[in-house]
Order: structure tokens, then C-alpha cells, then sequence
């Protein structure tokens, strides 16, 4: 199973992934490049910028990508 298989087979069973996510649960540090990878594939994506605070509390913000619907 490849890295990018990895990630839609999170995305089918939990609906969404962020980069933290990915880092903890797949070992996935460049879930950007996955996610466009998958896009090339024709699955539809979109990303939501959530804000949020930091763990200094420091106002932060990241990409939520959901998945709409696999390919066929």
C-alpha cells in the first residue's frame, strides 16, 4: 500500500486528515503532496484553513482536507 493509499484509506474511515493527523497516525510528513496526488487520481478533495492556537497560544492556522467523493 503506498503512502497516498494510506491517507484515502484515513480520509474514507474518518471523513477528514490534517497534517498532525497524518504525522501521527501514517507517518506522513508531506501530506500536501499526497493529497495532490490523490486530486491527479480525480478524487475530490477540498481543504478548510482552520485557526486555532498554537501550543504556546499563539494564534496558528492549518489545512483540513475532506474527502467529497472517491473515484470510480
Amino acid at each position: 500500500m503506498t503512502q497516498s493509499d494510506s491517507v484515502l484509506d484515513y480520509m474514507k474511515r474518518h471523513g477528514s486528515i490534517t497534517q498532525a493527523e497524518a504525522s501521527k497516525a501514517l507517518a506522513c510528513a508531506r501530506l500536501g503532496a499526497r493529497i495532490f496526488d490523490l486530486k491527479a487520481r480525480g478524487h475530490q478533495i477540498i481543504t478548510i484553513i482552520e485557526r486555532g492556537n498554537n501550543r504556546f497560544g499563539l494564534p496558528t492556522h492549518w489545512a483540513k482536507y475532506i474527502l467529497i467523493e472517491a473515484a470510480s
